[in-house]
């Protein structure tokens, strides 16, 4: 074994203490305003093994300052699968606008569903019509998002063509390899109605917003001290029914994922109007396809 892994498995050790520590020595009357939920459903394993993918339903919710985050509509939906072996990792995209069941409350736009149920019920629904469940739901404020990408000092993205919003970002952001610092990489995520491709185009951007992330972490993920400060910020505003030691496995396994092993997809369909409202009809065969495609390996198909 290299002196490299010996000193972070002795690193990640003394983390797993202190997050615990920290866990039964600080009151929750002490913690901020939550901007990070993490939730584990009933049938996560937890991570204390290396033979499996875990799946991560990461939810931008769009929540105002007061409002619970938990109960709001979720603006950005990304189904995340990381191969803990390999460090592979796939990400579906899924327009919020989708048009689909929702357990005990008739179909909708699939982001009503944290509204009506709260991260778990945003999570049955997500498993149900994709045909693969998630371990975690991970639900976060767009402030906390911002002050993230601006702690690990902004991240690249490629972005295929030029566009601009009148009110989030005038100037716009211009086509090729771009620097995006925290309110950007929000508003870039963010943006929609001048995207030709309108929500579908919106969730690509937002995986290469995760991918800007992935190598930036990746990057930085041997630089002393730089995990262990990233996981206690974390910690300090995040909520969860998860043990602090598996969110820091949690961590971990995110900033192993290789940028070279990412693959992604926006789940397709077609625009409709259901009540007045304009929708969108996913695709289920695709879906089903994507799910199967990535359930052992955490890698979608090219062109998907």
């Amino acid at each position: 074994m290299s002196r490299y892994v010996v000193s972070t498995v002795r690193r990640l050790g003394l983390l797993a203490v202190v997050l615990a520590l920290v866990a039964v020595l600080v009151p929750d009357s002490a913690t901020p305003e939550d901007e990070v939920t993490v939730v584990a459903l009933p049938h996560a394993r937890g991570l204390d093994t290396s033979d499996r993918v875990v799946w991560i339903l990461a939810v931008g919710s769009d929540a105002r300052p007061g409002q619970d985050m938990t109960r709001s509509r979720g603006d950005a939906l990304q189904m995340v699968g990381i191969d803990t072996r390999t460090g592979a990792a796939a990400s579906i995209g899924i327009p919020r606008d989708s048009w689909v069941p929702i357990p005990g409350h008739g179909s909708n736009r699939v982001n009503a569903a944290l509204y009506y149920g709260g991260p778990q019920l945003l999570g049955r629904t997500v498993g149900s019509f994709l045909g693969l469940q998630p371990d975690y739901v991970m639900v976060t404020r767009f402030t906390f998002f911002e002050n993230m990408v601006r702690d690990i000092g902004g991240i690249t993205v490629s972005n295929p063509r030029p566009f601009a919003d009148e009110f989030l970002k005038p100037k716009g952001f211009k086509a090729g390899r771009i620097h995006l610092g925290g309110y950007d990489a929000h508003v870039f995520s963010r943006i929609r109605k001048s995207l030709p491709g309108g929500d579908f185009d919106r969730s690509a951007n937002q995986q290469r917003v995760l991918r800007g992330i992935a190598a930036k972490v990746r990057q930085r993920a041997g630089q002393p001290g730089f995990l262990e400060r990233g996981v206690l910020s974390v910690l300090r505003n995040t909520r969860a029914n998860a043990a602090p030691a598996e969110l820091f496995r949690l961590a971990q396994a995110v900033a192993q994922v290789r940028p070279g092993r990412i693959s992604t997809c926006v789940l397709g369909g077609s625009f409709a109007t259901i009540n007045g409202a304009s929708v969108i009809r996913p695709s289920y065969a695709q879906a089903r396809r994507l799910a199967n495609a990535a359930r052992r390996d955490a890698t979608l198909p090219r062109g998907c």
